[in-house]
């Protein structure tokens, strides 16, 4: 089962829409209502973006993606998703001068089982990881991004720092996370 964790971004109900259109069972929930559910009844997660910043939240996604990499799950985190794990790992992140907002087309860095030619991606973030820990590589660029897309080492958890539920080639990289 595919765990949704609602961190509150603008865009995480067409990540739903997508999600059902899709018939891809999935539960969604808040982070303060995770904090009552045991995680280990869901195999896979999904991190979404955030509205502004909260440290229990923080701690909150953190758990889960420690859980995910001591218990083999799978993770996608989205925008504040893939900068959370950045920064649960020992990496960084920077607010940028100028937020990032409109299309934006991926390059491949290096192979990987999401993406394997070039995607055309919304970005919608006021922050960006700067600096990787050890355990994550990048697997993507832009122009405007070096780790677009990030993974931890060979499992199946990875990051965008876009927003993959706005456009069709980021819905079919969501698709095959969940079919991973």
């Amino acid at each position: 089962m595919l765990l949704v964790v609602d961190n509150g971004s603008i865009y995480t109900q067409n990540l739903i829409d997508f999600l059902k259109e899709q018939k891809i069972l999935f539960e969604k929930s808040s982070p303060y209502e995770l904090e009552k559910k045991s995680l280990e009844k869901y195999n896979s997660f999904i991190l979404s973006g955030r509205r502004k910043n909260e440290k229990i939240i923080n701690q909150i996604n953190s758990k889960i993606i420690k859980h995910c990499i001591q218990n083999d799950k799978k993770l996608l985190g989205i925008c504040y998703g893939a900068e959370i794990l950045s920064l649960t790992l020992g990496g960084t992140i920077r607010k940028l001068e100028i937020s990032q907002k409109g299309d934006e087309e991926i390059s491949i860095q290096s192979k990987n089982v999401l993406i394997n030619e070039k995607i055309k991606v919304f970005e919608s973030h006021g922050f960006e990881i700067s600096k990787l820990p050890h355990s994550l590589i990048s697997i993507a660029d832009s122009k405007n991004c070096k780790h677009e897309i990030i993974q931890y080492g060979g499992k199946f958890i990875f990051g965008t720092q876009f927003h993959p539920e706005m456009t069709s080639d980021g819905k079919d990289l969501i698709h095959k996370f969940c079919f991973l």
